[in-house]
């Protein structure tokens, strides 16, 4: 699916929050730890339906400055048209690892790996230099009518149980354990099965494939990220004066200009206007609404 550049800087500084500076790492209030976890995924969307499940495992240190994710899933879609069922089958293995700001994706099938800066870790960098990373969190879940539900024992860890926009997440020291979601029809869950914190996790756990290294330029690349900012926030923020008094209708209309975009062009009424709602409450997020 096709995206607006707009959009995936707000998605960017969404995600961004979950993390700390590149001037200090401490991402987590926990030092080191490896968590395993499984999940699902099933449900129905623009006329198929989808099961699937997974396996994935962090490891990580220096509070997650050093991180490394290892996932593996299978997905199943099943789709009916005009009477004739098809049914395809995907499986996923992905590597990601952040090392200090610095992102590599692993990519198996071209064997090879992709680095960048990371978009969150510089963009925190920008907006919120001195902030805490548990207080940008649970600002940014506020500003989206997100709250705290409650807290709940899981696994022996007390964690905070965090809502917002169909998403449920057991948070224990910034520390996500369990996340359960029903979005556009779509219900994921992933549950830590195997904790172990504060450990020494070894270097080898944070190795990577043996492939070549590509590395590419990002919007936020070190090299024009500091000379650029003024004027690209400038212009961000104009953009997003304009989105925020757009109507629905004259956002819906503008969002299906593009005619190549076979899941923009088939999203329902319903979903369109839950898509518009996200970006808007993302925009007064930005704003300080």
């Amino acid at each position: 699916m096709k995206k607006s550049s707009l959009l995936i800087f707000l998605c960017a500084t969404l995600v961004s929050c979950t993390g700390n500076s590149q001037k200090e790492l401490k991402r987590y209030q926990i030092k080191s730890g490896i968590v395993s976890y499984e999940s699902t995924i099933n449900g129905k969307v623009l006329g198929s339906t989808m099961s699937g499940s997974g396996t994935e495992t962090i490891y990580f240190k220096d509070w997650g400055a050093i991180e490394l994710k290892d996932e593996k899933s299978t997905q199943n879609t099943q789709t009916k048209i005009f009477g004739k069922k098809t049914e395809e089958k995907e499986e996923s293995h992905i590597i990601n690892k952040l090392d200090n700001g610095e992102w590599f994706t692993v990519d198996f099938d071209t064997k090879e790996i992709i680095a960048q800066r990371s978009i969150p870790m510089d963009m925190i960098t920008a907006f919120h230099p001195d902030a805490d990373a548990g207080d940008v969190g649970r600002g940014m879940i506020k500003n989206l009518n997100g709250k705290m539900i409650g807290e709940e024992d899981y696994m022996g860890y007390k964690c905070e149980i965090w809502e917002a926009m169909g998403v449920k997440q057991w948070v224990y020291k910034h520390f996500t354990l369990k996340i359960e979601s029903t979005v556009m029809g779509i219900t994921t869950s992933k549950k830590a099965t195997n904790i172990q914190f504060d450990i020494n996790v070894p270097d080898s756990n944070f190795e990577l494939p043996d492939f070549p290294i590509k590395k590419t330029e990002n919007f936020f690349s070190n090299e024009n990220f500091d000379e650029d900012m003024d004027m690209d926030m400038e212009s961000i923020d104009e953009d997003m004066d304009k989105l925020s008094k757009l109507s629905f209708t004259e956002w819906k209309k503008m969002a299906l200009a593009d005619k190549e975009d076979d899941e923009m062009q088939n999203m329902s009424e319903k979903e369109l206007r839950e898509m518009y709602d996200m970006i808007q409450k993302m925009v007064k997020m930005r704003q300080g609404k």
